[in-house]
């Protein structure tokens, strides 16, 4: 039986959070709870915790919602708090979902099941099973490229909202006519978030109700200032903003470090700044020391 969820007012700028391991791939909680109070002092309009920057995939299930109740403690009511607890399984999910909502967070946003390259149909029948028993409103974490799953369209996406599984997407594709044609396919109470870090610009431009991204861990200060410039129509303004995101994506998008994954230059943008940055968890690795110089250089000559 679905659960009556009241339809949340999400939008604006929602960074991604890094999870804060230490030298030994531990949770580093103080590390962690000094970067997420940064975000919310630095303006962030909500914050998603145990998503794919977060690097959920690594963590157990007793990580996971150690992670999640420390940054809903931390928050502690500032500002949104939506929880990854998607897995591969439907179950699981279910479980997770639940847990999470217990610990006061104000959502979930659920990957598509990974790795068994489900059906759409299964696809839509797992989103269905956790919205109906959900406690708390569910986005769904429109992401096939890292999921192995087809992608929803915008009717599926419609069908989950008007039947109440469903209040809101991440829609991770490095175009942006799925989020046109979404809000075109829902109405004003569906909230949909552009997920990637390839065209935030002409998202928001296009009516999206926000950004989440792990990208923002780095950039909060101009990517609210290009929320602030497409709410008010000035694109101008909105291109100055996304015109200083554009060099710190393009560290990863170009190779111009040589090969480092997007969080393990987040997190050396960090340290640079003399902020909490922790450390990857293996098999993902931080920069070496030249990657570092060279990231250095390029932030000098970008300032």
């Amino acid at each position: 039986m679905t659960q009556a969820v009241r339809q949340p007012a999400w939008s604006g700028i929602y960074p991604a959070t890094l999870t804060m391991f230490d030298r030994r791939g531990r949770l580093d909680r103080s590390a962690m709870a000094e970067h997420v109070d940064r975000l919310v002092h630095g303006g962030a309009d909500g914050i998603i915790v145990a998503g794919t920057s977060g690097e959920f995939i690594s963590l157990d299930r007793s990580e996971r919602l150690s992670l999640i109740e420390l940054v809903t403690e931390t928050v502690h009511g500032r500002v949104p708090v939506i929880a990854g607890t998607g897995t591969a399984a439907t179950a699981s999910t279910i479980v997770l979902t639940r847990e999470a909502a217990a610990m006061g967070v104000a959502g979930v946003i659920v990957i598509l099941p990974f790795f068994q390259r489900p059906a759409l149909r299964e696809v839509t029948r797992h989103l269905e099973a956790v919205g109906r028993t959900s406690p708390v409103p569910v986005m769904v974490y429109n992401n096939p490229a890292n999921s192995g799953a087809p992608a929803l369209r915008a009717h599926d996406l419609a069908s989950l909202y008007h039947a109440g599984h469903a209040s809101a997407v991440k829609s991770t594709f490095p175009s942006v006519h799925q989020v046109h044609e979404t809000i075109a396919a829902t109405d004003g109470g569906f909230r949909v978030f552009y997920g990637s870090f390839m065209a935030p610009l002409e998202a928001l431009a296009g009516g999206a109700h926000g950004w989440i991204s792990g990208i923002l861990n780095v950039v909060l200060g101009d990517a609210l200032e290009l929320w602030a410039a497409t709410q008010a129509s000035d694109l101008v303004r909105a291109r100055a903003a996304w015109s200083r995101i554009l060099p710190i994506r393009s560290l990863y998008t170009s190779g111009l470090l040589g090969p480092a994954s997007d969080l393990a230059i987040y997190r050396a943008v960090l340290r640079l700044r003399g902020e909490p940055a922790g450390y990857c968890r293996k098999p993902l690795l931080d920069l070496d020391a030249r990657q570092v110089q060279r990231l250095k250089a390029r932030l000098l000559t970008e300032a």
